[in-house]
């Protein structure tokens, strides 16, 4: 029997509450949280499906992941399906974590990423009423773990994510290349936390993707000679990601640009819009937008707390809108060329309707030579 499945049958009790007091009972599984107790920003996500690709996904640093779908763990693990070199997020929260994968392409199962991973997990909990009380409430702190006092003190104490610069704890330390040195054009991409499905993306419309850090200066950016500037997703606060506003600042009008998620939201800060904190974000595979030259509505995948202020893009168009609550999902500046959307193109995990933009980038580039 694989420690995994020791560990599976000895599950301890465990509580989780929020920084309101808000408690719900259940089972601890994963790794031992470090202190005995797990701590971060409690949101929840929609996906019914894809849960590796979003407990990898660096954007969730800093947070505990709720899945709203009951039954998580069924299919079991790969290393394909793995979106960066380690999950960032704080813990995990189910319904019911699966005792057996069933899928051909398991390599293992999910309990035993979370514990070969040090990610701390909890299940049995009700997921459903925490839901309910987070759409209520908004996103929260918590912790959770086996001692219920410490535990209540420790979430009582817990801190958010705004304001800190949750960037600088994912991002790469050195640059590197992926893609064909013969690729039609070269990218420079900032690392605030991208994916490695936006890589695939971006190397399969022609690309070669020199990747580097997120604190490189807009000067040595512009040194490498590219056709455009990729800015990717990331977790947290945009304001918060040191430099990283002044640096896109300097970029936008001297070569095309593309943002996602928190690259969107960054480009808009460079240009003069405000951020706004939503109450629980966008968490999910289901969200529906509007692209408003068609007409057309797109189902995108979604990870984000903040979003733009539609009424601070003086310099830009309106491209895309969340049919849920009317939040900026994408824009255009009208005096450069730079685009930026909110949701994931890219999906991993997710479907693939706007897929379309990473080909509206390189036309973009195409167009500027």
């Amino acid at each position: 029997m694989s420690a995994a499945s020791r560990r599976a049958i000895t599950r301890r009790r465990g509580v989780l509450v929020l920084a309101d007091g808000t408690a719900f009972e259940g089972e601890l599984v994963g790794a031992d949280p470090v202190g005995g107790v797990a701590v971060g920003e409690v949101v929840f996500n929609t996906a019914l499906s894809g849960y590796q690709e979003i407990i990898t996904d660096p954007s969730y640093a800093g947070q505990m992941i709720t899945f709203t779908y009951p039954h998580i763990g069924n299919y079991g693990v790969n290393d394909d399906d793995d979106e960066s070199r380690r999950p960032f997020c704080r813990g995990v929260i189910v319904r019911d974590l699966a005792r057996r994968a069933s899928s051909w392409r398991a390599s293992g199962g999910l309990e035993g990423l979370l514990i070969r991973h040090g990610v701390p997990g909890i299940t049995g909990i009700d997921t459903r009423r925490l839901t309910r009380h987070l759409r209520s409430a908004g996103a929260l702190p918590g912790a959770f773990g086996a001692d219920e006092a410490q535990v209540r003190a420790v979430a009582a104490n817990a801190p958010g994510t705004e304001g800190i610069d949750l960037v600088a704890e994912v991002t790469t330390d050195a640059a590197y290349v992926v893609g064909d040195p013969e690729a039609p054009f070269s990218v420079v991409a900032y690392d605030y936390g991208i994916k490695r499905t936006i890589l695939r993306h971006l190397v399969g419309s022609g690309c070669r993707v020199e990747v580097v850090p997120a604190s490189t200066p807009a000067a040595d950016a512009l040194a490498r000679r590219p056709d455009g500037v990729f800015l990717s997703n990331g977790p947290g606060d945009p304001e918060a990601v040191a430099g990283a506003v002044e640096a896109i600042g300097a970029l936008v009008g001297e070569v095309p640009v593309f943002g996602i998620c928190l690259g969107h939201q960054i480009l808009g800060l460079a240009v003069g819009a405000e951020k706004r904190r939503l109450l629980f974000g966008h968490h999910g595979a289901n969200h529906p937008v509007r692209h408003e030259a068609t007409g057309r509505v797109e189902i995108t995948s979604q990870n984000h707390n903040y979003a733009i202020a539609i009424d601070s893009l003086a310099r830009a168009e309106l491209t895309h809108v969340n049919l849920n609550d009317g939040v900026v999902e994408g824009f255009r500046l009208v005096d450069a060329p730079a685009f930026g959307v909110q949701h994931h193109p890219e999906a991993g995990p997710g479907p693939h309707d706007a897929s379309y933009l990473f080909d509206d980038f390189t036309a973009l580039m195409s167009g500027s030579r």
